[in-house]
């Protein structure tokens, strides 16, 4: 059985995919982690040097390889995964595959990313807090047509890791 969990970013997915696979005793792989092993270089390096499209190809294959690996794993994927190449079909139609859109509510998961966003890239040049809500409002909007298509969603807001976990648990029995 594969457990994927997506999501925007800062929604939890590899704290939260830690956490249940160890419940489940199941390996945990973040798509992000696993990328950057491959390379031996960050993402946001991999972006710099060789691009955007080398690394979406590369998210591509390391999916596959991934998916096709006979063992029991929850995986998180990058936030824009399931938005590029063939990537949320390989999930569907993949038997072995449960997957799960993470989310939280727009005010929530706005006030996480400003927090963070010296760490994240992709924000990191916001200053205005107004202009990054309407950054992310946009860039879920575009997305989420693709994360409505897991099998669950399931709403973290307000929820702590534990309640979080329990839920999840409790959808994927």
């Amino acid at each position: 059985m594969k457990v994927v969990l997506l999501g925007y970013m800062g929604v939890g997915k590899s704290t939260l995919g830690r956490v249940l696979a160890d419940s489940f005793k199941f390996n945990f792989i973040d798509l992000d982690s696993y990328i950057e092993n491959k390379e031996d270089m960050s993402i946001p390096k991999i972006f710099k040097i060789k691009g955007e499209i080398y690394f979406r190809k590369l998210e591509s294959q390391c999916l596959k390889e991934v998916l096709e690996k006979d063992e029991d794993i929850v995986l998180s994927l990058g936030g824009g995964t399931p938005v590029y190449a063939n990537n949320m079909q390989e999930i569907i139609d993949n038997q072995d595959v449960t997957s799960v859109y993470l989310k939280i509510q727009l005010d929530e998961l706005v006030s996480k990313l400003f927090q963070q966003r010296s760490s994240r890239p992709l924000i990191s040049h916001y200053k205005d807090k107004s202009e990054f809500e309407e950054f992310v409002r946009k860039h879920l909007f575009e997305r989420q047509q693709f994360y409505f298509l897991a099998d669950y969603v399931l709403d973290l807001s307000d929820k702590t890791v534990d309640e979080s976990l329990s839920e999840l648990q409790d959808l994927i029995n």
